[in-house]
């Protein structure tokens, strides 16, 4: 039985890829180990989307290539098949596999020679879903989108719509359901663009009635990211759909700049206007909801006035949770080839906005202090006395208290409060 040992980076997509791939080697003989130094086989699945995440893996992978000598080395994800001559520059050794083709990890380990698979479709007509110690389960619904972010290196690593069959989809939520899972993510570069490229086409409203109304149970959807030009199209019936106490209120909505002219240099294909008429409706349905952004501060053709009119749109919309990023130059995109805002300006609007996005989220979620909420509590904190809880629109709730409080209900009662999350050492049976 031979060991071998993973290390993952990057967003949900890379995770379902990961799992994937454990899935398959646990299933065929093979045991994971948490100690490199025991493993036969080391597999370090990679992200591309920023530049100090690329540095942070090329520094591991010089790390790792002491282990060249008794191991094999298999490196997965984006940045394989967005810079496959950087991955293999770096360990020339190693066997490399693109996302799309995790699921012939088999064929890659068991060979005695170097692998390289990087071209090819994923094969979206078998899913596998490794049991978690945790209540959560992540599915990829679809990879690949139909936008062309000028800023956008993962559109070199996972080009292509390719969405799974709503059928495997169901069925595959049905049967995580049926082994106790409590939350199921469902995620993807573009959710809204999901069943785009079906025949016939099924888009994501159509797909989470198909799951709320066949599979009964204790669980709730989290669904992931969606972009404003997709989302538009399917808004209403989608709201329609979040009412049923399954789905989370979570909405992930990424605006990048709240600046006409750079939303256009960024190429992104809807206006200030658009996104502030999707967030009212959206906030009109449900006013508690958390709805989560992204900005990218420093992006080329960002001046002080679109600097200033992003941060008036934070102040304005009052995100419950913003996931901001430095600009950084990422190869092969348009935006490199671009004239580049300075470093040192490019810090100080980020700490600038950083400040004010921290004060406005945290101004809503001192006012849970005090309040009792429901959670349903779903996977391990950070230190291992906490645990963590989600309330119904997906704030989460650090829970004093042990494993054995996960995939129960509980009503908690909220005594602190931080950017991060609630906090809450009292808790009840409702």
């Amino acid at each position: 039985m031979k060991k071998y040992y993973i290390e993952t980076y990057g967003c949900p997509l890379s995770h379902f890829d990961s799992n994937t791939m454990i899935y398959l080697l646990d299933s065929n003989g093979y045991r994971m180990t948490s100690n490199i130094d025991e493993a036969e086989i080391v597999i370090v699945n990679t992200c591309a989307v920023r530049l100090d995440t690329e540095a942070k893996i090329i520094k591991r992978l010089k790390e790792i290539k002491n282990y060249s000598t008794k191991s094999k080395i298999v490196i997965s994800g984006c940045l394989v098949k967005a810079r496959p001559s950087l991955v293999e520059r770096t360990l020339p050794d190693a066997s490399l596999i693109s996302p799309q083709n995790v699921s012939k990890i088999l064929d890659v380990v068991e060979s005695n020679k170097k692998v390289i698979l990087l071209n090819g479709e994923r094969d979206n007509e078998k899913m596998f879903i490794p049991p978690s110690r945790d209540s959560t389960a992540t599915i990829m619904i679809a990879e690949g989108c139909l936008d062309n972010c000028s800023f956008c290196i993962t559109k070199l690593a996972r080009r292509t719509l390719r969405s799974y069959r709503p059928r495997l989809v169901v069925d595959t939520v049905q049967e995580l359901v049926k082994n106790g899972v409590k939350e199921i993510r469902l995620t993807g570069q573009d959710t809204a663009a999901y069943g785009l490229d079906l025949v016939p086409k099924t888009r994501l409203d159509e797909l989470i009635s198909m799951i709320i109304d066949r599979i009964d149970g204790d669980y709730r959807i989290r669904i992931g990211m969606m972009t404003p030009n997709r989302s538009v199209e399917i808004i209403d019936s989608l709201l329609e759909l979040y009412r049923d106490d399954r789905v989370f209120k979570f909405f992930h909505i990424p605006v990048q700049s709240g600046d006409e002219n750079l939303l256009k240099v960024m190429n992104r294909d809807y206006s200030v206007e658009e996104f502030k008429d999707l967030h009212r409706k959206i906030k009109a349905k449900f006013p508690s909801s958390l709805f989560a952004t992204d900005i990218i501060v420093g992006h080329p053709g960002e001046d002080e006035e679109s600097f200033n009119n992003t941060t008036r749109l934070v102040r304005e919309l009052k995100f419950e949770r913003v996931y901001l990023a430095q600009y950084s130059i990422r190869p092969r995109t348009k935006s490199a080839s671009m004239q580049q805002v300075p470093e040192p300006i490019k810090k100080k609007r980020s700490g600038m906005l950083n400040q004010i996005i921290r004060e406005e989220a945290e101004k809503i979620y001192r006012t849970y202090i005090g309040r009792e909420e429901e959670v349903l509590v779903t996977s391990r904190g950070f230190k291992k006395s906490y645990v963590v809880g989600r309330m119904q629109n997906y704030f989460p709730v650090a829970i004093d208290g042990d494993e054995g409080l996960i995939g129960r209900r509980l009503l908690v009662k909220i005594e602190g409060a931080s950017y991060f999350d609630l906090r809450s050492n009292t808790y009840r049976n409702p």
